[in-house]
């Protein structure tokens, strides 16, 4: 193989269209080592890149007039991403963030946000995309997310990423999305927010009573715990010398962006494929923290994620 950016793993299978929805934005990231300014980030750029690995992805985003096209071509870079989602606005400015890191990297703080084009009218997808069975609603407002959901008739399977602002500022609207989704990913403490318990299977299992079919909890370097209606697992995370942790921005995005190009491309979404999925998710995440922004997905090659995926296997005893 080449070192072309987004190389898919072995070339595409037949796959299950896959669209993504979510934010497309600008970061400013702070490290101990070092900073990095103007990096292409956002929700749905890291789900798209590392998505873009196993299986075509579409992406519905909207970004401002001030969105560099340098990012659009390092989007497009990515062999099988389908920006015509991509609504660029004049007039208007694309989501900013800026974080900065601690020694613990677990230890994040922000520093700015600036919403931008997030507080107008949502994207729509195009009609194209209307086919499209596999969804995925990154973190943005509940009601939002709901809104997409109508767009696709062909779903078969709804899957939504949240976070602790909606479950203490959006609460009913986030209990409706989850009723209608197929499967959530959140982390351990926002689970225990909303659900009242510490144990992370506990808590999945409460999930799982309001309406999905599984529930993903993250639990940072501590890996992460499925809870499946058919099933429960757990999978550690990847094992990496602390010099190997550069930049953890997007993380949670790459490891769900695989996930789904790991259920796109395999063409079903029973327990086992969720759980193979979640390997493939833990292993190109752990690519993406060894850079800035998208810059080690950029040059990441199949054959890299197959012989990392191999050592996770070993380790971790899956498959």
């Amino acid at each position: 193989m080449g070192a072309r950016h987004g190389e898919a793993l072995g070339g595409y299978l037949a796959c299950v269209k896959l669209v993504v929805t979510g934010t497309i934005g600008i970061d400013t990231v702070y490290t101990p080592r070092d900073r990095r300014e103007g990096v292409p980030g956002g929700s749905a750029a890291y789900f798209a890149a590392a998505a873009s690995f196993f299986a075509p992805v579409r992406v519905v985003a909207a970004v401002g007039a001030d969105w560099p096209d340098e990012h659009r071509r390092v989007l497009e870079g990515f062999q099988g991403v389908c920006l015509r989602g991509l609504e660029q606005r004049a007039g208007s400015r694309t989501f900013a963030w800026g974080g900065r890191y601690e020694e613990d990297v677990n230890v994040r703080h922000t520093l700015f946000t600036e919403v931008g084009v997030l507080q107008e009218e949502p994207p729509r997808a195009p009609a194209e995309y209307a086919d499209s069975a596999l969804v995925f609603l990154g973190n943005t407002h509940p009601s939002v997310q709901s809104s997409f959901i109508e767009q696709f008739p062909a779903r078969a399977l709804v899957v939504a990423d949240t976070m602790d602002l909606w479950i203490t500022t959006a609460h009913a609207e986030l209990r409706e999305l989850i009723r209608r989704v197929n499967g959530i990913i959140i982390n351990d403490s926002e689970a225990c927010q909303l659900t009242g318990f510490r144990n992370a299977v506990s808590a999945g299992k409460r999930i799982l009573e309001m309406g999905p079919t599984f529930a993903v909890v993250k639990k940072g370097e501590h890996g992460c715990v499925l809870v499946h209606r058919d099933g429960v697992a757990a999978l550690p995370a990847f094992p990496l010398d602390e010099h190997h942790v550069i930049d953890p921005t997007g993380a949670g995005d790459s490891f769900a962006g695989a996930m789904m190009g790991h259920l796109s491309r395999a063409g079903k979404v029973d327990f086992h494929a969720v759980q193979g999925a979640l390997a493939s998710g833990t292993v190109v995440a752990s690519f993406t923290i060894e850079s800035f922004g998208l810059e080690r997905l950029r040059s990441l090659r199949g054959e890299e994620i197959s012989e990392r995926m191999e050592r996770f296997r070993h380790a971790a005893r899956v498959g």
